[in-house]
């Protein structure tokens, strides 16, 4: 098959959602397939290319509803985008966020392939959130008429699309290279993980807080990321007097993050909103490094059963600090977190969700 996925997104910065394009593009192309993926080209790199990348239009920095900016396309030559759909002949053109504008729509309405959506993103319950799903609900539904096929990678991330359309919603969620993953963990280092951006809805505050009230010695707090905020982080754990036993990393590269998982006795991710999946946690889970998390949908989809023992309201600190402490000191509560991760994890491999997506573009080619 030629495959098309179109990825909204800089492909040239890290992402959740460019990561799974280039996951499933990898995946694809080792079964035979002529996979390409298709993206605006970012502001910063106009002479950048990327192998089996077809960049189209312009991109523009767009601060979205989760507060954190992304550069998303906003203009493409028609001409161009015609040339493109002509030489190529997709016979599948896939579209990862098709609500993000413009490029997806620019194409839906060019495409004489099978169009196949997914939807990563759960929109925040947040008063500023309901006025953006306002402005971009009659966009959304413009292209819905052109989707053959409907894709989420949790409950959580089709509700949106479901409030729009009764047409069938499959989920398939997103996953890792678990391999990559299983031959560390460790786990030697008294420490508490956090790997991800630095901004008000990872719930960082928190944290800091139920880690001021640990009761376990010669713990370390170690957050990587960066974001805005990061200073306000700062103080607020000098405040704390914790300084001493926490450490901002900044960014990671890949290989300090799998050594850091490897590591690490627990990790956390208290985000309180906005999450629709949770590739990190799949991370933690394929190196068997407990997890205490935020219980938002999106993680409460991944972490089910005994995984979500580590499930916290991130708000309730006495509660979060105690389920630290259970995982950092309990061999019987980590063992048991270890075995479920264990027993869970292979299907998520991609692989397993490339499996998936092959069934359906087949489905789909057969029906049209």
């Amino acid at each position: 098959m030629k495959i098309g996925l179109v990825c909204p997104y800089n492909m040239f910065k890290g992402g959740g959602v460019q990561e799974c394009v280039i996951a499933m593009q990898n995946e694809l192309q080792s079964r035979g397939h002529d996979a390409v993926i298709i993206s605006p080209q970012p502001n910063k790199h106009k002479d950048s290319q990327m192998d089996n990348v077809i960049f189209l239009g312009t991109a523009a920095q767009m601060k979205s509803p989760f507060h954190t900016t992304a550069q998303v396309s906003v203009s493409v030559k028609t001409e161009l985008l015609g040339q493109v759909l002509d030489d190529e002949q997709f016979d599948i053109l896939h579209f990862h966020e098709p609500w993000v504008p413009i490029l997806s729509r620019q194409i839906l309405s060019r495409s004489k392939s099978v169009n196949v959506a997914t939807f990563h993103a759960k929109l925040p319950d947040t008063i500023m959130s309901k006025t953006i799903e306002k402005v971009i609900t009659p966009y959304t539904k413009s292209i819905l008429k052109e989707i053959n096929s409907f894709t989420a990678v949790s409950d959580a991330a089709a509700e949106y699309v479901r409030s729009l359309s009764d047409q069938k919603v499959e989920i398939i969620p997103n996953g890792i290279d678990v391999s990559k993953y299983k031959a560390n963990g460790k786990h030697l280092d008294k420490s508490i993980l956090y790997i991800g951006r630095l901004e008000k809805r990872k719930g960082l505050k928190y944290l800091l807080s139920a880690f001021s009230k640990t009761v376990t010695p010669g713990v370390k707090l170690l957050i990587a990321g960066e974001g805005s905020d990061k200073l306000k982080l700062q103080r607020h754990a000098k405040f704390l007097k914790i300084t001493d036993n926490v450490e901002f990393l900044g960014h990671i590269s890949e290989n300090q993050k799998l050594s850091l998982l490897a590591e690490s006795s627990v990790f956390c991710s208290p985000a309180l909103f906005g999450e629709s999946f949770g590739i990190v946690l799949l991370e933690a889970m394929a190196t068997r490094i407990p997890v205490v998390a935020g219980d938002n949908p999106g993680y409460s989809s991944v972490l089910t059963n005994e995984g979500g023992l580590g499930l916290v309201n991130p708000k309730d600190v006495k509660s979060f600090a105690r389920t630290l402490d259970i995982y950092l000191n309990s061999p019987s509560a980590r063992t048991a977190w270890q075995n479920w991760a264990s027993n869970n994890i292979e299907q998520y491999d991609y692989s397993k969700i490339v499996d998936k997506y092959e069934k359906l573009y087949t489905k789909v080619l057969r029906n049209k």
